[in-house]
């Protein structure tokens, strides 16, 4: 049916932004490609939530292994029905786990990178919520890991988008399950005859 496509295709659009979101959260641990920051935890708080690792990555994979894995109805439109509010409460699960990956993104964004500045180790834009984005003049504060503005407002950048897309896609499949579950046209079918 219909609605079943569409929700495959669904899962199928989840797998790579999953496995994207995954990459982006495990180069945030790396800053420029160096592992020493990791070694010596001067890597900013929000990053250990591994809201892309976690949340848009891992988490994913559920709703779109259940996406995917919708078989055709079997001539029964109940059997069609009950798999699709299934794969509700998966794209529910989904919007959980996309949802936390964008708000963890949004908020080590707006606290920005943990950084060697004149002043030592410390977080200079945390207190500026998010002014620092704009005044790109101040990223030259942070001296240490070099260029650690740019690599963190990137890839957070991703990892924001890549979870906005996911949870646009988990909301199609709760509106799609949804319509399907409840409004098949099939399960209203009824024969009428005419008593005269």
């Amino acid at each position: 049916m219909c609605s079943v496509g569409f929700a495959r295709s669904l899962g199928f659009a989840l797998l790579p932004l999953a496995v994207c979101c995954i990459m982006a959260n495990i180069l945030l641990f790396f800053p420029g490609g160096e592992i020493q920051y990791v070694q010596q935890e001067r890597l900013s708080r929000l990053i250990w939530f591994m809201m892309g690792i976690g949340g848009g990555g891992v988490l994913m994979f559920l709703p779109a292994g259940v996406f995917i894995s919708l078989g055709k109805c079997t001539g029964c439109c109940w059997n069609e029905s009950f798999m699709m509010c299934g794969s509700v409460m998966a794209a529910l699960v989904g919007l959980a786990g996309s949802g936390y990956c964008f708000i963890i993104s949004a908020m080590a964004m707006l606290e920005g990178p943990q950084c060697f500045t004149a002043l030592g180790w410390s977080y200079p834009f945390a207190n500026e919520g998010g002014r620092y984005l704009m005044e790109k003049d101040t990223w030259s504060n942070c001296l240490q890991p070099v260029s650690i503005v740019e690599w963190n407002v990137t890839l957070m950048s991703i990892l924001l988008g890549l979870s906005g897309l996911e949870f646009i896609i988990c909301v199609l499949q709760v509106i799609n399950g949804l319509v399907t579950a409840v409004c098949r046209p099939c399960c209203y079918k009824q024969d009428y005859t005419l008593n005269a």
